[in-house]
């Protein structure tokens, strides 16, 4: 809840008519992402950090390969969570900012604050783009995980290292899609935009949602089989 609270808040507040954060940039809504992941990580320590369905199915995925037994019960259960998670954070980002989504926006922008979109729609290489970052980012969970002894998270010692990751994800990897890298940060606030009684909320693009879905699905996976091989020792 905590993430997309302030993850869209940062976003609503660089791009939405009649903040005092209009225009402050990309690099600054980067940094947004980042404290908001920090500040959910720490939030979430009972479950180890887990905000995010691709790290919580590439740490699965990490057992797996190396033989280890994976509790699927709890993996339902941290998904599930996650997704309502995200919902009402973008619900309470809509409450905060509610006076600025009644007012008349560019076309999109209100769109933009819940759910990301690409620069250049090309469905296929936008899933690369997402599976990419989403692979740096649960390689590095998996191999901090093992410095700070959270193997089945990132638990709150981890929680600053990867905000600077998310911040350096976006600098780095975020401008063709706008760096979901976690489908219940997509999907969940999409499906807030939908139902919120937003005036002239435009629609929700839902030819795109399966591609912040699908692509950190498969790199956070892929990051989970490789990683015996790409971090020999752990």
């Amino acid at each position: 809840m905590m993430l997309l609270l302030l993850g869209g808040g940062v976003v609503a507040n660089n791009i939405l008519n009649g903040n005092k954060g209009k225009g402050t940039g990309f690099l600054m809504v980067n940094w947004g992402w980042g404290l908001a992941v920090f500040t959910g990580v720490v939030v979430a320590y009972q479950s180890g950090g887990h905000l995010n369905p691709a790290v919580t199915l590439g740490l699965a995925a990490r057992n797996l390969a190396i033989g280890q037994a994976v509790d699927w019960g709890g993996v339902a259960i941290y998904i599930v969570a996650q997704f309502i998670g995200a919902f009402l954070g973008a619900v309470l980002c809509w409450l905060a900012y509610k006076k600025q989504f009644d007012a008349e926006q560019p076309d999109g922008f209100k769109l933009g604050v819940f759910s990301t979109g690409p620069e250049i729609r090309s469905n296929g290489w936008n899933v690369v783009t997402e599976a990419i970052g989403t692979f740096v980012l649960v390689l590095f969970v998996i191999a901090l995980g093992y410095f700070t002894g959270t193997t089945d998270g990132i638990g709150w010692l981890g929680a600053l290292p990867v905000a600077l990751l998310i911040v350096g994800i976006g600098a780095s990897l975020g401008g063709p899609t706008g760096y979901a890298i976690n489908p219940a940060r997509d999907l969940g606030p999409r499906i807030a935009h939908a139902v919120l009684p937003i005036p002239n909320k435009g629609d929700s693009n839902w030819s795109y949602s399966w591609v912040p879905v699908v692509g950190p699905i498969i790199g956070g996976v892929l990051a989970g089989v490789l990683a015996g091989v790409l971090l020999p020792g752990l």
